[in-house]
Formats: C-alpha cells, sequence, structure tokens
C-alpha cells in the first residue's frame, strides 16, 4: 500500500519512512479521531494512548472515565432505556437492516481501523464487517420470531389462557475484547437492542477506535441517543462499577477473569453469559481429505495470528494419515506470506503487544528446553513488526510443558498421532477447556456422530470454525471453563430477557366451588388429571 491512500479516505500521510515500514506511513486524521472519542462517557480529563502493533507507535489518545462517568452512563441508560422498550419490535429491526447496510458500505474505513489497532492481515479484518452485517441482518430478520408474545397450554383447556412475554432486563453491561475489537464490541449487543435493553459498553483499551466507529454506526443507523453508550478505562477500576449498576453482564476475555466477574454477579443475583478461555482441538480423521484438511489447519490455528477464542492449539492425526498430513501442513504453513501491513495479501498478521508476544515466545522456549521439536516457524520475528512471532508447529510436545494445557492464544500449535478414534476423543476432551472443536473427515454421518462426544460448544466438521460461528441461528459458547451462556439463535438475544408469564383463568377457579369440600376437591382434580393423560394431553 506504500503509495496508496486507503479507500476510507481517513488514514494520512506520515512522517515514516514507507519503503522501511509501509505500515508506518500513515496516521489518522485528527479530526477524523476527535469525532470517534467524543462518544466516550468522560469528564476526568484523562487520556491514554492507542498504540498500532504495526510500528508500535501511538495513533489516537482516548478520554478515560472515572467511576462517576461510568455512574453518568449508566444513569443516561436508564433514562433512555424506558422509551426504547416501548417502541414498536419493527421499528428496531429496521435499524438493525440499515446497520447491516452501512457496515458493508463502510467496510473499507472499518478494516483499516481494526488492522491499524489489532494488526491483523486485513482479510482477517474483514471477518468482522461482515460477522456483523450477518448479526444485524439475522436479528432483523427474526426479530418477531423471538420477541413476540407466545402463547401456551393452559392447564384447563378452553378455560386457562397463558401468554408469555419476553421482558427486556434493563441496562446491559457489555465488556468487549481486543481481538476482534469491532464484531466483538458490537454483535453481542445488537440483540440486547433488539430486545428493548440499552447498552453500556467497555471496549479493552487496547482497540478503543474500532468500536468507537461501531458506536457511530449504531447513530447513524437510527438507534436514539442514551440505548449505547460507551466508556473507557482499565477493566480493574471501572469493571465492579459496571457489575454494580448493569441487570447482565455479557463478557468475552480469559477465564479468570470470567470467574471473578460470574462471583459479583451472583453476589447481586444477575444473570451473566461468559465466552472464556479455549485449548481447541482438531480430530484429522483416517479418511480425511488431506488437502483440505491442511489448508483448513492453517486457518484454524493462525487465522489473526492464533488470537482467537476458537482458534486451535492441539492437532490429533490418524496414525494412517499423519505423515502425509503433517507434511502438507508444514509446507502450507512455510508458505505463508506474512507482514504488518494494510494490504490485502497478507496471510498473517502480527501478535497485537509485547505482553502476548513474551507469553508465546515463553511456550514455545519451555517445549524446546524440555524436548518438543519445532516442525515450523518457532522465533519471534521483528524485522516484520515489533511483536512478530512465526506461525509455529511443534511436534512431540508431552503434559509437562506449559503449553500442553495452558491456552497460547498465539500462533503456535502442536500436533499429535492417535491410533483409534476412542483415543483421539478422549485427548481432545482432556484439561478443562471446551469452546470449539473440528473433525475433518470424507464421512459426514462419522464426523457428526464424534462430534456429539467432544465436550465443547461448537463442533466444526471440515472446516476450521468458520461455519458455526457465521450461522447465526445456531447458539456460539463453551462448554466447562471454556464458559457459560450462548451468543447468536434464540439463545442469543433470550439471555437478555425475562420471561414473563400472563394466565387469564375464566369460569372455573383453582378452589373448592358450589359447596364442595377440601376432600371432594382434591378427589375431582386427581379425576381430572387422570382423564387429561388419557386425552394425551401435556
Amino acid at each position: 500500500m506504500s503509495e496508496q491512500t486507503p479507500a476510507s479516505g481517513h488514514l494520512v500521510d506520515g512522517p515514516s519512512d514507507p519503503e522501511h515500514d509501509p505500515a508506518a506511513s500513515y496516521a489518522l486524521e485528527p479530526d477524523y479521531v476527535a469525532n470517534l472519542t467524543r462518544r466516550v462517557v468522560s469528564t476526568s480529563g484523562q487520556t491514554a494512548p492507542v498504540h498500532s502493533p504495526l510500528n508500535g507507535q501511538p495513533i489516537a489518545h482516548i478520554p478515560q472515565s472515572s467511576t462517576d462517568d461510568v455512574a453518568e452512563a449508566y444513569a443516561r441508560a436508564r433514562r433512555a432505556q424506558a422509551a426504547w422498550a416501548r417502541t414498536p419490535i419493527d421499528d428496531r429491526a429496521a435499524m438493525l437492516l440499515r446497520l447491516h447496510d452501512l457496515v458493508l458500505d463502510r467496510q473499507d474505513e472499518i478494516i483499516d481501523l481494526i488492522v491499524l489497532e489489532s494488526g491483523k492481515a486485513r482479510k482477517h479484518a474483514f471477518d468482522e464487517p461482515m460477522h456483523v452485517a450477518l448479526t444485524a441482518r439475522y436479528y432483523g430478520r427474526t426479530a418477531h420470531a423471538h420477541l413476540d408474545t407466545q402463547r401456551k397450554l393452559g392447564v384447563v383447556p378452553g378455560l386457562t389462557r397463558v401468554e408469555v412475554n419476553s421482558v427486556p432486563k434493563g441496562v446491559v453491561g457489555i465488556i468487549s475484547p481486543w481481538n476482534y475489537p469491532f464484531t466483538m464490541a458490537l454483535c453481542d449487543g445488537l440483540p440486547a437492542l433488539l430486545a428493548g435493553n440499552a447498552v453500556v459498553a467497555k471496549p479493552d483499551a487496547q482497540t478503543m477506535l474500532s468500536a468507537l466507529l461501531g458506536a457511530q454506526l449504531l447513530e447513524e443507523a437510527g438507534f436514539p441517543e442514551g440505548v449505547w453508550n460507551v466508556v473507557a478505562g482499565v477493566g480493574r477500576e471501572i469493571g465492579t462499577p459496571m457489575i454494580e449498576r448493569s441487570d447482565y453482564i455479557c463478557f468475552t476475555g480469559s477465564t479468570a477473569t470470567g470467574r471473578l466477574i460470574a462471583t459479583q454477579c451472583a453476589e447481586r443475583l444477575i444473570g451473566s453469559s461468559l465466552e472464556l478461555g479455549g485449548k481447541n482441538p482438531i480430530l484429522v480423521l483416517r479418511d480425511a481429505h488431506i488437502e483440505k484438511a491442511a489448508e483448513g489447519a492453517v486457518r484454524a490455528s493462525f487465522s489473526n495470528a492464533g488470537q482467537l477464542c476458537v482458534s486451535t492449539e492441539r492437532m490429533f492425526v490418524a496414525d494412517q494419515v499423519y505423515d502425509r498430513f503433517v507434511e502438507r501442513f508444514v509446507a502450507r504453513t512455510e508458505a505463508m506470506s506474512l507482514g504488518a501491513s494494510m494490504d490485502w495479501g497478507v496471510d498473517m498478521g502480527t501478535l497485537i503487544s509485547q505482553a502476548q508476544l513474551e507469553t508465546v515466545q515463553a511456550h514455545v522456549d519451555d517445549a524446546v528446553a524440555k524436548g518438543a521439536r519445532v516442525l515450523a516457524g518457532g522465533k519471534a520475528r521483528p524485522d516484520l513488526g515489533p511483536f512478530f512471532f512465526e506461525p509455529t508447529i511443534l511436534e512431540g510436545v508431552t503434559p509437562d510443558m506449559t503449553c500442553f494445557g495452558q491456552e497460547t492464544f498465539g500462533p503456535v500449535v502442536s500436533v499429535y498421532r492417535f491410533h483409534d478414534e476412542s483415543d483421539a476423543v478422549a485427548r481432545a476432551n482432556a484439561g478443562e477447556y471446551g469452546l470449539n472443536a473440528s473433525i475433518y473427515t470424507q464421512d459426514g454421518d462419522r464426523g457428526r456422530a464424534i462430534a456429539r462426544e467432544i465436550r465443547c460448544g461448537t463442533v466444526n466438521i471440515n472446516e476450521a470454525f468458520g461455519a458455526t460461528f457465521a450461522s447465526i441461528d445456531s447458539p456460539m459458547g463453551g462448554m466447562r471453563e471454556s464458559g457459560m451462556g450462548r451468543r447468536q439463535g434464540a439463545e442469543g438475544i433470550h439471555r437478555y430477557t425475562e420471561s414473563q408469564a400472563v394466565a387469564t383463568q375464566r369460569g372455573l377457579r383453582f378452589a373448592p366451588m358450589f359447596g364442595m369440600s377440601d376432600e371432594a376437591y382434591a378427589k375431582v382434580m386427581t379425576a381430572n388429571l387422570r382423564v387429561m393423560k388419557k386425552l394425551g394431553r401435556a
């Protein structure tokens, strides 16, 4: 891109040498940054820098929210939510469909910001506006199916009318991560808005601009002032004030933080949904198509430099195809194009920070020191960017190595042989995580049967993770220490509602009538229960 201005037009030439570092030859327009950051609820006068992992240089300063600012954000949300909940469902759904079009129309601008803030390859950044558009369209089209009042069976046919309403919880707090800064900032909040809630969002400090652009697009789609509020700051400082004021919390991040949030929510008796860590497996069965499995394994392991909750870190390969598969997997990995660039054509970008680089390096160094073999990659690449690490394949990883059971969250995957499928399933289920798994086989029935034995919230057959993640009608989330609750589908919107049963009774009352004794009433009701069973009533 060195001499070409991106399509969004909000990046301008900077002072750096584009031949040495093409990504550093652009900076954000000050007015553009100011327009985004004004959406942060902040009166503290303090700011924090956002650095681009492409070159380590600051690209913006984000106003920081004090605890008083958090209180104000929730006050705004409370004021707006009552009127918003009375807004017709069709009007709310229409705003989501307008958002769908805006996101697709503005995708170049969105992708520019994502790459600049996260360092991921442009093709991986494209996944984010695509996912937000899919989410907005799905909930916009299915709003009535999820939210309309539902008729239920009454206890006395013809005399008891029962309806169930989906009532919004109120104000939802959303704490989103840095690894997918646009879609994770928006996708969980869209069904919350559709259900009639207001939102207070705290995006990760490293990627605030992408989230703020999302807030701007919500405004442009017609969502009223106050239903989406953004606060900025360190989680340990403003996270608790958010939990203290929320009616529900949605969190995506580490298992350790998720435990703390779950505890605090339990103390307040409010609900939460938590998508947490993973140590996700792939099973390559003996009948797998080797080339397709190798291609999928590259995407599964190295999309966004492995900084994806559902990415693969463990690969179990049938002995009959192990050597051929590993040969193709290594070859495809070594052929990847690497770079800290905003252009298309890069297969893998950089890690986001020095801390992430140190974790990845430590896991690889520990494994090698204890006898693991590096089949590809294995080292940092400061020539490409300050936090760059090569896509790495390890063989011979054993339980005493850190990367065997701990989540690396980087471009590192371990490969293992297996001799029978039951052993592979047992090893895939080992440990405490259970987020995503993949199975490669040419026998779809066999793959689906094995999927039922795997303790993961999503299982993809002949695909890395995209098939489940992009199928918005299906739930997505983790088992065991990978979290609780689900995003997407019916579960993804009903987590933000309370079910309210309303029964209208006529004629018969549930008490003795016409001078009947309590004992006689009990006998009559018992007889009625037996009749209802014979008639096949539920």
